[in-house]
């Protein structure tokens, strides 16, 4: 039997499979998907088309990323150095810390490596890690603060808010000249201030703020949970789902529950 030269010199499909993995260039992906395309196998085409409608989706992920920067890339260009983003996480659980980041992003950014950039809470919990791992790498400055749960209870959960995202303004390395702030502005700061409703999912600098705030507190009801096992902390986070509800009914309030909320002090009170 005769023997193609040709076809036997041509990489196999598993060998291209593995070369497309681990191509992280679009440059090289695009080299690939036209040599694919000339390849007459039906699984080389199969590649080509895959690579083609990956190339299409990273350029409108790029394309949403580079929208979420816009407000903040006007105020760049009007001068400014120093725009921060602000974001609380924790404001509903039932137990744990309230917790705010502000974040100061440079003017420029490496888009791709925020690829996925997003309000915290529509994430995957690898996909935030990621992005935090990311934002603390290029951000010029970044502050995380925390509300204990006794102060969350004396101060109420709103004004809790709204003291934590003060304090992590207030701890940042240098005074922002602008501030995004998800749906509200701070009290007792002195710069200017923009709220945006949804700001998580519309403003670069506020999501940024959201993912770190998140995976910090995360991080957090983890240890929380070692120091106070059976409410299952590493699973819900404080959250009152029907497992932490149980779990409160069975064996009362940590240290760590807010007694100022309901389930909590019935759980204390004995009430039904």
């Amino acid at each position: 039997m005769t023997v193609d030269r040709k076809q036997s010199k041509r990489p196999s499909l598993a060998d291209i499979r593995r070369r497309i993995d681990s191509a992280s260039s679009p440059r090289v992906r695009k080299r690939l998907a036209s040599a694919l395309a000339a390849d007459s196998r039906r699984g080389a085409r199969r590649l080509a088309e895959r690579l083609v409608r990956e190339e299409i989706d990273r350029k409108r992920e790029r394309a949403r990323i580079v929208k979420l920067f816009a407000r903040r890339r006007r105020l760049i260009r009007s001068g400014l150095r120093f725009v921060a983003g602000v974001d609380e996480v924790g404001v509903g659980p039932l137990a744990g810390p309230l917790v705010a980041a502000a974040v100061v992003l440079p003017a420029k950014i490496d888009f791709d490596a925020l690829d996925g950039l997003d309000d915290s809470k529509k994430l995957k919990r690898e996909v935030r890690e990621r992005l935090a791992t990311e934002i603390h790498r290029q951000a010029l400055a970044v502050s995380i603060a925390s509300v204990s749960v006794s102060d969350v209870d004396r101060l109420n959960v709103y004004h809790a808010a709204h003291e934590a995202m003060r304090r992590a303004v207030l701890g940042l390395e240098f005074e922002p000249e602008h501030i995004f702030v998800d749906a509200r502005t701070i009290p007792g700061i002195d710069r200017p201030q923009t709220a945006i409703v949804g700001g998580d999912a519309l403003e670069a600098s506020i999501a940024a703020a959201s993912i770190v705030a998140k995976v910090h507190r995360d991080a957090c009801m983890l240890r929380l949970g070692k120091r106070h096992p059976g409410y299952g902390f590493d699973r819900h986070k404080g959250y009152g789902t029907e497992q932490h509800l149980a779990a409160l009914s069975r064996l009362g309030p940590s240290p760590v529950h807010r007694r100022s909320f309901a389930p909590v002090y019935r759980a204390v009170s004995g009430e039904p």
